[in-house]
């Protein structure tokens, strides 16, 4: 089943993990927003409000994709500077938001608040927090190692569910991942960005030894998940 078929109930969000790196759509129980789309048909992306594009590099950016998702939803598109820019003359400048740390955007009642990323690599790359008009936040960390800041994001967001970088990117390890979820201290911390399932499993194991109050969530990739906030 699609994800467009199913809407979350009140104090629920729905997500997909669809590749094997940061790509995530997020439905609330308004809007679906997408995250770094690339390794996606854009006809499985056929009722989107935002694009949300972390950093330029062509596991997170794919502009001619972005653009064919735009065409069909006619979606707003939103991100990093470096991305902004290669995306410019492919989306309407009505529709393409530039974000730095610490700007924030507004789908209706749903928040984008973009934050500090560590993904030296990159360019300008950021991070997303995503709050539902029913206040459950979402921190995707794209392929973010930790960093201090990370703590204090945690403490100003409370976040319910955070997306822990475990493999792939330089210096990223599900031992780094768990140290995000030890930062952010979320509800429901979910391992992503790795093709191997050992790198989701070794989270799973270090997360309930150093973190048993923490639920993990060991996602398949396209299959529907349902997290509800604790209310």
């Amino acid at each position: 089943m699609s994800i467009e078929m199913k809407t979350p109930s009140k104090n629920e969000i729905l997500f997909v993990w669809f590749n094997r790196y940061a790509g995530v759509t997020i439905k609330t129980p308004s809007k679906t927003l997408v995250i770094d789309p690339v390794d996606v048909k854009p006809r499985n992306l056929k009722k989107v409000d935002a694009v949300l594009i972390t950093h330029e590099h062509y596991d997170h950016l794919d502009q001619p994709l972005v653009s064919e998702i735009h065409k069909l939803t006619q979606c707003e598109v939103v991100a990093d500077p470096t991305s902004a820019k290669r995306l410019q003359n492919l989306i309407p400048p009505e529709k393409l938001r530039e974000v730095h740390p610490g700007s924030e955007v507004k789908f209706g009642e749903v928040s984008v608040k973009a934050e500090t990323s560590n993904h030296p690599p990159a360019a300008t790359p950021v991070t997303f927090i995503i709050t539902s008009e029913d206040g459950v936040k979402v921190y995707h960390t794209a392929d973010s190692i930790p960093f201090p800041e990370m703590a204090t994001i945690g403490e100003r967001e409370k976040p319910d569910i955070v997306f822990c970088t475990v493999g792939i990117a330089p210096g990223a390890s599900p031992e780094t991942g768990v140290e995000i979820a030890r930062l952010t201290k979320p509800k429901v911390a979910v391992p992503y960005h790795t093709g191997l399932t050992e790198d989701l499993k070794k989270f799973a194991e270090l997360l309930e030894k150093n973190m048993p109050n923490v639920t993990c969530l060991i996602p398949e990739v396209n299959k529907i998940y349902q997290v509800s906030k604790k209310v």
